[in-house]
């Protein structure tokens, strides 16, 4: 965050600083969980526009986010692009609706890939999308289940080779874990899957981006899913796609010089845009 709002101190150009606001998702670490169903991304990015608008007063705002965040970014470009100069996503929040149209052959490989992937790698996403209160029992039980639990998606997701630790710091891996175990928030968290699978599904099918404003979509190589620039087309008014040299699932974490050069290149052109 520090390169991103004061980037003459990190050996950039002042003029490329951003005011960062980084809301925590409803029922994740300092959020708590309102407790009433139906807390899908779009009923989150509803309240996170009112409060870069009517709260923090900011008539246009450039929202970037990967994961659940991706999902969020994609629903504030849907539903309040006039309010964004532009959206930038670390993976695919949204997927096309498609019209028959052919597939070029690097999209059917991508259909493949994300098959594969839901096939050896996506029991976590059932499992919470459909009983998450019976998993969140036990997470909130054990801190070692928990510690199993998230450690090996960082193992999983990250270009790490197998080797956990030469990617994230044991600090790192601790402070995460440590967060949802001093709040209890892997019970709330866990319910984001299942209210987004029984309502939007959870890779926001059918939900292209029309909004006036350009997103981009610079996914990481070694993510879980690696959409070519065909596919990302279909769902987004796509400016600027980007693919990292390396990385995985965690650019934030993995590749964080990279992801602010990127999201300084993309949103430089913006900012003089008329609102």
């Amino acid at each position: 965050m520090g390169p991103l709002t004061d980037p003459a101190a990190h050996g950039g150009d002042p003029a490329d600083a951003f005011d960062v606001i980084a809301p925590s998702l409803p029922g994740f670490g300092f959020s708590p969980h309102p407790g009433t169903p139906g807390m899908n991304p779009t009923a989150i990015a509803n309240p996170f526009d009112r409060l870069m608008t009517d709260v923090l007063g900011y008539s246009r705002y450039a929202a970037q986010g990967g994961d659940f965040g991706a999902q969020i970014t994609s629903r504030l470009g849907r539903d309040h692009g006039d309010h964004l100069i532009g959206i930038h996503l670390d993976l695919m929040g949204a997927t096309p609706a498609l019209d028959g149209t052919p597939l070029a052959s690097a999209e059917e490989a991508f259909l493949a890939q994300a098959e594969h992937f839901f096939t050896a790698e996506g029991a976590y996403a059932q499992l919470q999308g459909t009983k998450p209160a019976t998993l969140a029992a036990a997470l909130s039980d054990s801190p070692a289940g928990l510690a199993a639990w998230i450690v090996e998606k960082f193992r999983e997701w990250s270009d790490c080779g197998g080797d956990v630790e030469s990617v994230f710091s044991k600090d790192e891996l601790l402070t995460d874990i440590t967060l949802y175990w001093l709040t209890g928030t892997i019970t709330t968290s866990a319910r984001l899957y299942y209210e987004t699978m029984h309502t939007e599904g959870m890779l926001g099918r059918n939900t292209p981006v029309t909004s006036p404003r350009p997103p981009a979509s610079p996914p990481s190589p070694g993510d879980n899913f690696t959409p070519p620039e065909e596919w990302v087309r279909r769902a987004y008014n796509l400016t600027r796609f980007t693919r990292f040299d390396d990385g995985g699932h965690f650019a934030a974490l993995e590749r964080p010089d990279e992801l602010v050069t990127e999201i300084r290149e993309f949103f430089r052109p913006l900012r003089t845009q008329p609102s």
